[in-house]
């Protein structure tokens, strides 16, 4: 069906007159009547009764003017979409599992508020993207890497544990505790070597690759584990010990290289964020 003829059957059907409608259409009276008349046809259903002092509405055409409205509408906004789109450029950024959405939400918000005219492609954390969300000890020796904002990595357990009224613990306090590891985390290995200096060790129970996998088993009881405040932020029915020793901590930020950061569209990105990285230590 022409988009024309349910064009011109709005403007008759808001005119109640063709005359009106030939004018508001910028044509014939004779090419508005055409088309009501080929409309009616393609419908087999009469739209207007003709008057001399216009025409009157059939339920016929009570009935199609909300559909063809909207179609109408829907058509005449349809190449500015395509437009708009256009103006915008791609930035696919790869992201890290297990980090704190409210962080993640927060650094999208200033991303999109600053440079409005992006096209955000969030992609796995491996694959091709023109910046990474990511740890500073994933960064590789190409690329550069921007800190946004710190975790630190405190001892969770559920309530009815045995150290969960402890205001803080010492690393060689969780001696034969059922700990649950993440071999690839710097500091589960950092305080299960820190145990074997002094001839201690926690009882291993279970590992897991990803830190969201380590809170769910922390959640059924299995054990205790260290994990990163982000990560914590949809436990809340686990109870979380500061550790009371060294700082154990994690640096996320974005790393990019020297060739993406050339292009005007990441060098915006960047400098977008960079007011983040100024508010952390060095």
């Amino acid at each position: 069906m022409d988009i024309r003829l349910l064009r011109f059957f709005v403007a008759v059907y808001e005119e109640q007159n063709i005359t009106a409608a030939a004018e508001r259409c910028h044509v014939s009276q004779p090419s508005i009547s055409s088309a009501i008349k080929q409309l009616e046809s393609e419908l087999d259903t009469p739209l207007f009764t003709r008057h001399k002092k216009g025409v009157s509405l059939t339920d016929s055409a009570h009935h199609l003017y909300p559909l063809a409205s909207r179609l109408v509408n829907q058509m005449q906004t349809l190449p500015g979409l395509f437009r708009d789109k256009k103006h915008k450029q791609p930035v696919r950024i790869g992201n890290f599992h297990d980090l704190s959405q409210t962080e993640i939400a927060a650094f999208l918000t200033r991303l999109a508020r600053s440079c409005p005219d992006i096209l955000i492609e969030f992609v796995d954390h491996d694959d091709e993207a023109d910046i990474r969300l990511t740890l500073d000890i994933l960064k590789s020796s190409d690329e550069i890497f921007l800190p946004l904002w710190e975790e630190d990595y405190v001892l969770c357990m559920l309530p009815g544990h045995p150290l969960a009224t402890r205001e803080s613990i010492k690393p060689a306090e969780l001696h034969q505790y059922d700990f649950i590891e993440c071999p690839p985390c710097e500091a589960h290995q950092q305080t299960i070597s820190l145990l074997a200096c002094e001839g201690l060790a926690v009882n291993l129970v279970a590992r897991a690759e990803h830190k969201t996998q380590v809170m769910h088993l922390v959640q059924a009881g299995i054990g205790i584990s260290f994990l990163p405040t982000g990560v914590l932020e949809s436990a809340k029915n686990l109870v979380t010990v500061p550790l009371d020793g060294p700082r154990m901590f994690r640096r996320i930020g974005i790393c990019y290289t020297g060739r993406s950061a050339s292009t005007p569209t990441i060098a915006n990105v960047i400098r977008a964020v960079s007011s983040d990285s100024a508010a952390l230590p060095a």
